[in-house]
């Protein structure tokens, strides 16, 4: 097809080692992860030196397969991207390198994508983005709200002020005694209760900035308080309990900020935003409000390369290129590359 953008993507920000070709931005060729979960549960959270020596060992199979599924050579391709950041930099640093040597060794061109923008972009795959757009990101390491009035313009209007989302998920499933990853294990948990343990929502005032670490403690000091006096909880309320302080912070930080932006349009982005509460609620939510909400299927919400893809093809297409000197960047900030 002529003008056709064929993006090879790889991502290894974390414990999942994925390859993905990605077709103008918007249609998943082939989409290709092994997830390091079994692995990584024994020890209640992802242990980089671990997770960089996996990646090692599946980086070249999984881009052979991502290729031999889309039925394409190399000389096929427009370009790679690959995730920057933020991560694990021994992580990032294996699929830098496999994008970096695989763009040199075929004489393509290496996009450098930012793992949130991937994670915004998943919605692309799915849904035509309708600007100006409301982002909410959520993830193990990242709660966001993210303003967009273009492709390529990120205004991060509200962050995390300590422990993300998905991160107080998986603390509090270790207070349960919940194998990890511990946010779809509470997820289910609090469907099963039909009144909560009541605990405190952070409101920061009117910022839309958030804040999990508190929600944590009281968690942890609810477990010691009951220990003391010799009784024993009911997981399943602390749970609900737990999630409906979430969500409902969640849910009212993002309303708000559509209000006031006069947004088009709100996806939710990240690993969180599979869980079934957050997302029932966000879509009551703006049902309410007349504004159309969109999340990704569930197999786009985790870490994949297929977002990386989709973020890199508009990147590619308005003249982003990296180059051969790219490194791991850990700390990378989320920043606009639109004209």
């Amino acid at each position: 097809m002529e003008n056709e953008t064929l993006i090879l993507a790889i991502e290894t920000s974390c414990d999942e080692t994925a390859a993905s070709i990605i077709r103008n931005g918007t249609e998943i060729v082939s989409n290709v992860v092994s997830s390091q979960i079994d692995s990584q549960s024994r020890f209640g959270g992802v242990v980089p030196e671990i997770a960089s020596r996996h990646h090692v060992e599946k980086i070249t199979l999984v881009i052979e397969k991502a290729l031999k599924d889309a039925n394409l050579e190399p000389k096929e391709l427009s370009a790679v991207a690959v995730t920057e950041g933020p991560g694990l930099v021994g992580a990032l640093l294996i699929g830098i390198n496999a994008a970096k040597a695989f763009a040199f060794a075929h004489g393509l061109p290496v996009v450098g994508v930012h793992h949130i923008a991937g994670h915004i972009y998943a919605n692309a795959l799915v849904q035509k983005m309708d600007f100006p757009l409301l982002a909410l990101v959520v993830s193990g390491g990242h709660t966001e709200l993210v303003l967009m009035k273009e492709h390529g313009h990120f205004e991060v209007i509200g962050e995390t002020r300590d422990d993300a989302a998905g991160e107080a998920y998986d603390k509090v499933a270790r207070v349960l005694n919940l194998p990890y990853p511990g946010g779809p294990h509470i997820d289910r948990l609090a469907h099963q209760a039909s009144v909560g343990v009541e605990f405190p929502r952070a409101w920061l005032d009117d910022s839309y900035d958030f804040s999990f670490s508190g929600l944590k403690s009281a968690v942890i000091n609810y477990k010691h308080n009951m220990d003391q006096r010799g009784e024993e909880i009911v997981p399943e309320k602390v749970a609900k309990g737990f999630q409906d302080s979430v969500v409902e912070v969640l849910t009212t930080k993002t309303v708000g900020a559509a209000r006031k932006y006069q947004v088009k349009q709100v996806i939710a982005a990240g690993g969180v935003s599979a869980n079934k509460g957050l997302r029932t609620s966000l879509e009551q939510a703006f049902e309410k409000e007349g504004i159309p909400f969109y999340v990704p299927p569930l197999n786009l919400c985790t870490d994949n390369a297929a977002m990386i893809g989709a973020a890199g093809s508009f990147m590619y297409n308005v003249g982003v290129r990296g180059n051969l000197s790219m490194n791991g960047n850990p700390g990378m900030e989320l920043k606009s590359w639109s004209k």
